[in-house]
């Protein structure tokens, strides 16, 4: 029995939303680590703020998404979102909370972040200064050199603002940026601790419609669900179209085995509380429990990393809820926003918790919520 029927209208979202969000990969380039010295007479604040903690947003694949400090955003009303489409409600909660938050500047195309067209889910505009590229995730790109990049401007933040201290919170591929910058920061000795990493339905072994266009999985896969069939059947155009990399990541090919990108990853996460969050919203009576349920983009089993081993991430903790992946989403099922993992206030506190409990949560059991 399938659940959460959609109509014709709302399985255009494929054509409509993702053809936005276009899928372009980057090549990693050696830079180095580090802020910008040039960047000093344009971005830095003259009241950087005194903490040495901070809370760094990471958003996913496709996305644009603009650099926000606690004191300065995008311009927030009449359809504009202060920190873009995937993290302006977060952003606001975790402020709320006495958080000291960042977003990591992401743009779906080479160079800075410019403001996207209006018709986009989410819109920004009237931003603070954008950061240079070196800096910005490419996020239609590589995992490897989009963690490069972010690890770049987590070195400026240390520079700028004196943040010692990172709790990453990233959103579908952010999830997978968060983690190249973390083995990049640990390789080169870097003196910012990650305190925690939280990822909200992250593909650490795939997501569903790469899987299909890869030939991982067929048409039965979806069980006859009407939105499953026709992302999957649509992702192979987009690809054809505008793909230069970026799908081939989000398979299992890619992520896993001994000689998977997960498996690269050694040890980078030891010694780092692991907090996985996953979606339910579509669900499949007898559905394989690998790509059943999932939230649109990303099955749970992915999402809670449930293939990779100890020895990757030797801590986590899990959660999940019966969300969507994204708030464009929920606009295209004609749901409130606030069926999205980044906008749900329970899914909200739950990365506010992780958060909060980083420097106990090695202390409590392994795998909590992860059955």
């Amino acid at each position: 029995m399938i659940h959460h029927k959609v109509t014709k209208a709302i399985i255009n979202l494929l054509e409509t939303q993702l053809m936005k969000r276009r899928v372009i990969p980057s090549i990693g380039v050696a830079l180095t680590l580090g802020a910008c010295p040039s960047l000093a007479s344009t971005t830095a604040a003259s009241a950087a703020p005194k903490q040495a903690r901070a809370v760094v947003l990471v958003s996913g694949g496709a996305i644009s998404t603009p650099f926000t400090t606690p004191t300065r955003a995008c311009k927030d009303g009449d359809g504009f979102l202060a920190a873009g489409n995937t993290y302006t409600a977060l952003r606001r909660y975790l402020l709320g909370k006495g958080k000291q938050v960042f977003t990591a500047p992401a743009m779906d195309n080479w160079g800075v972040v410019k403001d996207p067209p209006k018709d986009t889910v989410g819109p920004f505009t009237g931003c603070p200064t954008q950061l240079p590229e070196a800096m910005t995730i490419m996020s239609t790109g590589d995992w490897n050199a989009g963690g490069e990049r972010l690890a770049r401007f987590l070195g400026y933040l240390r520079t700028e603002y004196g943040i010692t201290d990172v709790d990453l919170v990233g959103h579908s591929n952010g999830g997978m940026w968060s983690r190249s910058a973390i083995k990049v920061l640990k390789d080169t000795g870097s003196p910012i601790k990650v305190r925690s990493l939280t990822t909200l339905s992250a593909p650490h072994t795939g997501a569903t419609p790469p899987r299909f266009h890869a030939g991982e999985i067929d048409l039965s896969a979806c069980a006859g669900n009407a939105f499953c069939e026709q992302s999957v059947k649509g992702w192979s155009s987009l690809v054809r179209a505008v793909d230069k990399g970026l799908s081939a990541l989000n398979t299992l090919r890619y992520t896993s085995g001994p000689n998977g990108w997960n498996a690269a990853q050694g040890n980078a996460l030891q010694g780092i509380p692991v907090t996985l969050l996953a979606g339910s919203y579509f669900q499949a009576t007898g559905g394989d429990p690998t790509l059943w349920p999932y939230d649109g983009t990303v099955p749970r089993f992915s999402a809670w990393a449930q293939d990779v081993s100890s020895e990757v991430i030797p801590w986590r903790a899990c959660w999940q809820g019966p969300l969507v992946h994204w708030i464009g989403w929920s606009d295209q099922l004609g749901l409130s926003r606030d069926t999205a993992l980044t906008d749900n206030p329970a899914a909200m506190a739950r990365v506010n918790q992780a958060i909060d409990d980083a420097d106990i949560a090695l202390k409590r059991p392994n795998r909590q919520g992860c059955q």
